[in-house]
């Protein structure tokens, strides 16, 4: 009986990794980057992941990396990172300000309509540990309801996609239990560009390239209002393509996007 039960188990993750990493629409520029494969990503199995905050990151492989971009919507810089991300048929993930996409709804769409996933980064990008708890608490949730107000015309806080990234990274244990009741995982990074310093493209791309050629792979943290970020990613996709690393996507488990169709 142990046995069978243990090869029930063993089958049952196989099932779970099997569905939770469903291969990516094919691109149709075959010499293209690309996108390798789709992780439904569970808030129950990884509510807290990225190294450089939590011991625990999402399940990678060597050389695979997940792009991430905090702060926008901008649109100025948005419109040079959406055509990076679509020219190399490239998925990424976008945590939002909920005061910036108010002010921008049709680049929160967009971004969803280009397959991106749309995550929350707080209503004003205030550091939540110097606040009272009642107002972190109300802080990230004006920010979710003007995300989803943007994206599904409904202003809730109960988000699509409950992925959410702390500003600075400045949270509390009570925060991050809170998050965790209410099924939003909370999104550390493995390795940054620093692109809140201020350098030119080549830099950049230097300095981010050297960290993933150490660490090899993991959550990748990037800011698209940096006019820096824009004008490096094109060059740092193709070195991507040409150094075999395969751009993973994350999706929430139910894997929905606006049109309830899984992406």
């Amino acid at each position: 009986m142990r046995k069978f039960t243990a090869a029930l188990s063993t089958a049952a993750a196989t099932l779970i990794t099997f569905v939770a990493a469903a291969p990516a629409a094919e691109c149709p520029r075959k010499d293209a980057l690309g996108t390798s494969r789709v992780l439904a990503v569970d808030a129950a199995s990884y509510p807290r992941v990225g190294l450089k905050s939590f011991p625990q990151t999402l399940p990678l492989q060597d050389r695979e990396v997940v792009l991430t971009f905090d702060d926008g919507p901008w649109p100025a810089t948005d419109q040079k990172i959406l055509a990076a991300l679509a020219q190399e048929c490239v998925r990424a993930t976008f945590f939002l300000i909920g005061r910036s996409a108010s002010a921008h709804p049709g680049w929160v769409r967009r971004m969803a309509a280009e397959g991106h996933t749309v995550a929350h980064h707080t209503w004003s990008h205030r550091n939540l540990k110097s606040m009272k708890p009642e107002a972190a608490i109300g802080e990230i949730d004006k920010g979710i309801a003007a995300v989803e107000a943007a994206l599904r015309g409904t202003a809730t806080t109960t988000p699509g996609a409950p992925f959410f990234r702390f500003p600075y990274f400045a949270m509390s244990p009570a925060m991050l239990e809170v998050l965790q009741r209410r099924g939003i995982a909370v999104f550390g990074a493995d390795l940054w560009a620093s692109d809140w310093n201020p350098m030119t493209p080549a830099q950049q791309l230097k300095l981010l390239t050297e960290r993933l050629q150490v660490a090899r792979k993991g959550i990748i943290l990037l800011h698209d209002p940096k006019g820096q970020t824009a004008a490096m990613l094109p060059a740092f996709l193709r070195y991507l393509r040409d150094n075999h690393y395969r751009v993973v996507h994350l999706v929430p488990a139910d894997a929905k996007t606006v049109s309830g169709k899984a992406h």
